[in-house]
């Protein structure tokens, strides 16, 4: 039945919503118990009427694309009128609004029909227009001053280019900005409408660029925050065009976090702000709004143009796809579909089924089999093996075959040594598991270097086994070759590898869909600069707040634990085999094999007697006696 909340005090309505959206992002996720490439992971809107839901706030209004459940949906927030409301919803992804300049719209990206188009929404009835209708990827639009254009980025050629395409006239043709074997993405047009900033990796790494639209050739592109040792994302211009906002990931010196570039001094070099991977303009150029970055979470904030924090840190339900912020307007009571989406109840995506067990000592827990998975030991915690199939699953529609069939580990046990450092490595707790490296080596998995704090992460990409658009997204940055460092560089040695260029294709980013059904990345080992299987970028846990003894505990008893040294395996023979360890002289003769013999020489002549005393001890040794005997004179 439908509900209606007409009469209802707007607190009230609020409140509602919260609690709504905090259930949904405190309830576990479930899944079937074996693969299937059925998808049966998001809710679609009911065809019910949607009940009315009442917004009176006024302000400005940030729009943000959250991922949840692996799908990407849009959101409305306004941190003291309006909690995180969602306006859109489904098996599909919305990433990348923008607002329009009249504040009217919203243009988004979208692969609602099957592949990546892009769409704009009216913020006051709620309708969708399509405007692109192509097999290749489009996505990350911008308005033109006048909202007549959008300049977005586009998958043709093997890479990403930067387009503009018409908004209301159909017929024109779209216009091509870029024409380069670089990824160039992320385009925003400048107020004057004549400048598009926008990022490429045509340096190498991931830089700012301009493009002035008047000029040609070359001569056009001018290359804004030349950082070698960062990778920069998602520019934005201030209202006035005065200023360029950006983010940037350091390498190796400097701050990661916002920029401001000013466009009045362009040698100069952009200031840091403060911390965030996303960020975008009040109106005034006086506020910001930010999204930080933990290993395995992400918060949005709001800091003055000097970095001094206006809003704490509000925790998010999943990975940002897209954020925009503006002076609009919503209607109330809301459009149909706005609140239809608002209330629409996402189910979880897996819970834990526990499988019967006789035998087992002290109400611990045990592991269980995971069918028709390689692995030295296939087989995990009984309370995280529902979660690993509900991934595999998604990993297998998501991308089109089974890249979890083969792993480099899952358990494994106490009896087995793992490479130097990972001692206490969740691998034990068998609540983790490794994906197999291979795949790196066939050009199937590549790898993004994230630095976060003192700590380095990674983010994987797994390649879709179709290449038609249909599946995926194209890579945007550049991803970091760990192999580099065998390449005889010493620089490339010292940095552990170094930026490769961006690959061709459509991919499944593995870090954000497993964060979805509850497995978190690990840090890379303090030395993996010169130790390759310290990096870690294939592991990833599911740990439901446990330390890593804790989660040990759950499976073997304190004194398992407590031992100086691990429980070696049985061998055939019960104690080791001893050997012979002649114990030499206070002569540098070589040791004694078999029964030496020792050549005259015009001096001395020696005659050894040697005398093997064997002893109790694990390793016997033998005593040399040397006796001399008188030099015998040869005439």
């Amino acid at each position: 039945m439908p509900v209606n909340f007409p009469s209802l005090p707007a607190k009230i309505i609020y409140t509602l919503i919260v609690i709504n959206l905090l259930m949904v992002g405190c309830t576990q996720n479930i899944a079937a118990t074996t693969p299937t490439i059925v998808s049966t992971f998001a809710s679609q809107p009911t065809n019910t009427a949607a009940p009315v839901i009442n917004y009176n706030g006024d302000g400005n209004l940030a729009f943000i694309s959250i991922e949840e459940n692996g799908y990407a949906h849009l959101f409305a927030y306004q941190p003291k009128d309006l909690p995180f409301t969602r306006i859109t919803t489904g098996n599909w992804s919305d990433i990348y609004p923008a607002l329009s300049p009249d504040h009217t719209q919203i243009a988004f990206a979208s692969n609602r029909n099957g592949f990546w188009d892009l769409y704009v929404m009216n913020l006051q009835s709620g309708d969708i227009a399509q405007i692109t209708n192509t097999p290749e990827y489009d996505s990350a639009p911008s308005w033109s001053p006048d909202s007549q254009w959008l300049v977005f980025e586009t998958y043709t050629n093997d890479n990403l280019e930067i387009s503009i395409v018409s908004v209301n006239d159909r017929t024109q043709s779209i216009v091509s900005i870029t024409q380069d074997p670089a990824s160039d993405h992320s385009p925003v047009w400048a107020p004057d409408g004549r400048h598009v900033a926008f990022i490429s990796s045509r340096g190498g790494d991931s830089d700012v660029w301009l493009a002035n639209l008047d000029l040609t050739g070359e001569d056009r592109y001018q290359n804004l925050s030349n950082t070698p040792f960062a990778s920069e994302n998602h520019p934005l211009w201030n209202e006035d065009g005065s200023e360029l906002l950006w983010s940037s990931t350091s390498q190796t010196v400097g701050f990661s976090g916002l920029y401001i570039w000013e466009a009045n001094l362009p040698d100069r070099t952009a200031r840091w702000v403060s911390d965030g991977i996303w960020g975008a303009w009040n109106p005034a150029a006086d506020q910001l709004i930010a999204v930080t970055n933990s290993a395995n979470a992400q918060y949005i904030t709001y800091y003055d143009i000097k970095g001094n924090l206006i809003v704490p840190p509000v925790p998010l339900n999943g990975s940002v796809r897209g954020l925009t912020w503006g002076p609009a307007k919503l209607p109330s009571p809301f459009p149909a579909s706005f609140a239809q989406a608002a209330v629409d109840s996402l189910p979880a995506l897996w819970s834990p089924i526990v499988t019967p067990a006789p035998d087992v000592p002290n109400q611990r827990w045990y592991l269980v089999d995971i069918g028709d998975v390689q692995a030295p030991y296939p087989k995990l915690h009984d309370l995280v093996d529902e979660s690993f199939n509900a991934l595999r699953s998604r990993v297998i529609l998501d991308t089109g075959w089974d890249a979890l069939a083969s792993l480099e580990n899952a358990f494994v046990p106490l009896t087995t040594n793992l490479e130097p450092g990972q001692a206490e490595d969740w691998l034990y707790t068998g609540r983790a598991f490794a994906i197999n490296k291979l795949m790196a080596d066939a050009g199937w998995l590549v790898t993004l270097r994230e630095d976060i704090g003192a700590q380095t992460y990674w983010r994987v990409y797994i390649r879709c086994d179709k290449q038609d658009g249909s599946l995926g997204e194209p890579i945007h940055n550049a991803p970091w070759n760990l192999s580099a460092r065998y390449e005889l560089d010493p620089s490339k040695y010292e940095q552990g590898g170094e930026y490769a260029p961006v690959p061709s294709g459509y991919w499944v980013d593995i870090t954000a869909l497993a964060v979805s059904y509850g497995w978190e990345r690990l840090p890379a080992l303090p030395n993996w600069r010169t130790y390759y299987t310290g990096s870690r970028f294939n592991e990833f846990a599911l740990t439901n707040g446990l330390d890593w003894y804790s989660a040990m505990l759950e499976l073997y008893p304190p004194d398992a634990l407590v031992t100086p040294t691990r429980v070696l395996p049985p061998t055939i023979t019960p104690t080791r085999t001893p050997t012979l360890t002649p114990t030499i002289g206070f002569t540098r003769t070589p040791r004694p094999t078999g029964t030496p013999t020792i050549s005259p020489t015009p001096t001395m002549s020696l005659t050894p007697t040697i005398t093997l005393t064997p002893t109790t001890t694990q390793t016997p040794t033998s005593t040399v006696t040397l006796t001399p005997t008188p030099p015998t004179i040869i005439p």
